[in-house]
């Protein structure tokens, strides 16, 4: 039987109607306008943004920490600020917080250098319920509200350099021991670990002379070379930072080479592990900068989005020496160190 040329027409029209159909209500959805969000709803698709307040923003010593913040930033999308002061200046630190908590920031990291100085912004912080955790260094004698630290434990890693250093300081020796600055409860806390870890390993009956040689290089080289000349009794330096440690090694080097003059301190950079290397110092002690930027990101975010709440951190007491100084210079210089 064969169909007229007009019911073939409308039977090929009926089988596409339904395709038609389908299309319409497709590209109607796709040109709907969506419904306006609110407030939360955008606030919700921002950024979280932290800020890392310290001290001595300046120093060497924050390079692979800044690395750290860095990393963890890029890995949790969220935005990084690092700020602080250019020296050790406590008050004006504190206002540095009010300023965070004035802008709104979703979580501060805080460089706590003393014991009750930062009480009463970390307790204003809480109130205005923006998350502060520590970083570098902690408030652990008195109670405040920050929420957790990620830093070392400064009394054991000094209690560890004096022990270290036992092994080649002989007893009745006078040694000059070094802080960079005036005020900084880690400096201290790390100097008396030192002392009690020289008597704990026998030396009950050593002698030291204590001085502050300035947060730069040249000016540590420049002080210990100065009080190594004045006393030449004294062949040993112990130096509780980066700075002074970097400036022992400098000054020995530069006029006590090989006359059995030895130093030793924390921190890393490429000049001290090069003077472990060329045996200036003897040793070092790393406390990991990298993750004390890193971790402190992590717990914020992890706070902010899941409630996960943060926990501490002890960055450790690594000793470097003439063993490991050649692998571990490798990663300063790709600032993991």
């Amino acid at each position: 039987m064969q169909t007229s040329p007009n019911a073939t027409s409308l039977l090929k029209f009926s089988l596409r109607l339904p395709l038609i159909v389908l299309l319409v209500i497709l590209f109607s959805e796709c040109a709907a306008p969506e419904k306006p969000q609110d407030n939360e709803q955008l606030q919700d698709q921002d950024k979280l943004r932290f800020i890392f307040i310290t001290c001595v923003v300046h120093e060497d010593f924050f390079i692979p920490l800044k690395k750290g913040m860095e990393d963890a930033a890029r890995m949790m999308d969220v935005d990084c600020v690092f700020t602080g002061t250019e020296g050790v200046d406590i008050v004006a630190q504190a206002e540095l917080v009010r300023q965070a908590i004035r802008d709104g920031y979703d979580g501060i990291a805080l460089n706590i250098i003393d014991p009750i100085g930062f009480d009463e912004v970390t307790r204003e912080s809480a109130e205005a319920g923006i998350p502060l955790v520590a970083f570098n260094i902690d408030d652990h004698t008195t109670p405040n509200d920050r929420l957790s630290t990620v830093s070392q434990s400064f009394y054991e890693a000094g209690k560890s350099m004096g022990n270290e250093a036992a092994k080649f300081i002989p007893d009745g020796s006078e040694i000059l021991m070094t802080m960079h600055d005036k005020g900084v409860s880690a400096l201290d806390d790390r100097l008396r670990g030192a002392q009690d870890g020289l008597r704990e390993a026998g030396l009950e009956n050593v002698k030291w002379k204590v001085v502050i040689t300035g947060n730069t290089v040249a000016e540590s080289a420049e002080l210990i070379g100065r009080e190594l000349h004045a006393n030449p009794q004294i062949k040993f330096v112990l130096c509780t930072g980066q700075a002074d440690t970097e400036g022992a090694g400098l000054a020995i080097g530069k006029n006590f080479a090989d006359q059995g003059y030895k130093a030793a301190g924390f921190d890393l950079s490429q000049n001290i592990l090069k003077n472990i290397i060329e045996g200036h110092i003897a040793f070092t002690i790393d406390q990991q900068p990298y993750i004390q930027g890193f971790y402190p990101v992590i717990q914020l975010a992890l706070l902010k989005r899941y409630g996960i709440m943060p926990s501490s951190i002890d960055t450790g007491a690594a000793i470097i020496n003439i063993d490991n100084a050649e692998s571990v210079l490798q990663l300063t210089e790709q600032h993991y160190r």
